[in-house]
Formats: structure tokens, sequence, C-alpha cells
């Protein structure tokens, strides 16, 4: 298998699924050339695809193929009550993936599926898990360079961790604003030990909270965000859904 293979079954397994149009943004190849790749990782049992809702077929990994990217996950076709979802935040991640700082930094995306199975059955019923986590490497010395060496100071965020969440429907005000909380006030890894959740005076886990939002979630963002503490609202950063994130983008072929 080619390293485009291999990237390509390592994102989608992260991902729970991918759609072809964004299988073929991830591997910067066409759509048709997408499909290819799709079958050839069906005929060796590493993957289903299948049309599961409007837009373009989704592409999911077997056992087989989870095993072979050497991954714990359970395998399971994408929940059709979450697929609108599951886009939105693939849409995210490639659109941070293709930013120059990003590619810069050697910063890299951990998963809301990577952060469950940590968790495992320790989930609790009221937790809330990050649609994702971006991770910014610390440099490589007082030199300022950037952790591959290359030229350049670090960035300012150099050794910072984000959490990413992508809000297409409103909930209330009050659910949002103690989801907000709970993440900016967290100390420690997740299925770390539960002492280390929330110490007093440690430093929080996540330096911000990155909401990026449909059109219709905005405003309730927005109002949440204001009714948090000053020191916590400064923390969260509210944008706009990158282009395509629906569902519906592109016509099904």
């Amino acid at each position: 298998m080619s390293e485009r293979d291999v990237a390509g079954l390592l994102f989608t397994a992260e991902m729970y699924g991918v759609q072809l149009d964004q299988l073929a943004v991830l591997l910067a190849v066409s759509e048709v050339r997408a499909r290819a790749l799709a079958a050839r990782w069906r005929e060796r049992g590493y993957a289903e695809s299948a049309r599961l809702g409007p837009g373009r077929p989704w592409v999911w990994l077997t056992r087989d193929g989870l095993a072979a990217c050497g991954l714990p996950y359970r395998p399971a076709s994408p929940a059709l009550s979450r697929l609108a979802h599951l886009r939105a935040v693939t849409a995210v991640r490639l659109a941070l993936e293709s930013t120059p700082g990003y590619l810069a930094a050697g910063a890299h995306w951990r998963s809301e599926r990577r952060l469950r199975a940590r968790m495992g059955s320790r989930v609790p019923l009221r937790e809330h898990l990050p649609d994702g986590e971006v991770h910014w490497p610390d440099t490589d010395g007082p030199d300022g360079r950037a952790p591959d060496g290359g030229p350049g100071a670090a960035p300012p965020w150099a050794g910072e961790c984000w959490a990413i969440e992508a809000e297409l429907t409103r909930k209330t005000v009050r659910r949002t604003t103690a989801i907000m909380a709970e993440i900016l006030t967290r100390t420690g890894d997740y299925g770390g030990p539960a002492a280390e959740v929330r110490v007093p005076g440690a430093l929080p886990r996540h330096a911000r909270v990155l909401y990026v939002c449909s059109a219709a979630a905005r405003p309730t963002v927005i109002r949440a965000r204001a009714a948090l503490p000053g020191a916590l609202a400064a923390r969260v950063e509210v944008r706009g859904l990158p282009a395509g994130a629906g569902l519906d983008h592109g016509a099904a072929t």
C-alpha cells in the first residue's frame, strides 16, 4: 500500500468515516481517483462504502482495516444521526490542517474517537468530550526555531492544546456555557486519573476552545461566551464553518 493509502486509512479511521469528496481533498486527488482508492480498500477488506445520506458516498474502516492501522476502535458504520456533525468536524480539520501555520508548526489533530477510546467505559454520562484537539508542539530550544528545525520563530501558541467544537444546532445558552466552562477548567488528560481532571492552581489543559459554528448556532454560542467570567470568555474563539461543511454539499453522483 502506498503512503497515500496509509494516510487515507488513518484519517478515515480517526474521523469514524468520511465522504468521498472530503477524502479527495485530504489526499489531493480527483474524486474519481478517491473512488478508485476506496474500491481498492474494499477489495482488501479494509473498508466499506455506501451512500448513507445526502451528498457523496461514505467510506469507513472494517475490523480488518482498523487492525491494519493498529487502532483499537470498535468497527461500525457512521451513525445516521451524526452524519452532518461528522462531515462538519472533518471540514474543520481539513481547513485547519491546510493552513501554512499548522503545517509549519508540525501541529497534530487528536480526534474525538481517540479521546473516547482513551476514556473507555469510564466516560461519565455527563462528561463532555470535544470534537477534537489541536496540539501545537513546543519549540526545540532557545533559538525559537520551529519544532521541525525549519526557519522562522515558532508561533506564540507553541506548546498549547486547543479544544475544537463544531456547532451546527442551537443548544440552550445554559448548556453551552456549562460545556465551555467544563472544557476551559479541565486540567487533566482524557483517560487519566480522575483526581487530575480539575486540580486547583494547575494549568488548564486547553489554552483555548475554538467554536466553529453554523449561522443558526452562532448567536447562542456568542451569548454563552458572554455569560462566562472574563478570564474564561477571553479563551473562547468563535468562527464560521468552512466552505463545504454541509452534508448536502455538492450534487450526489
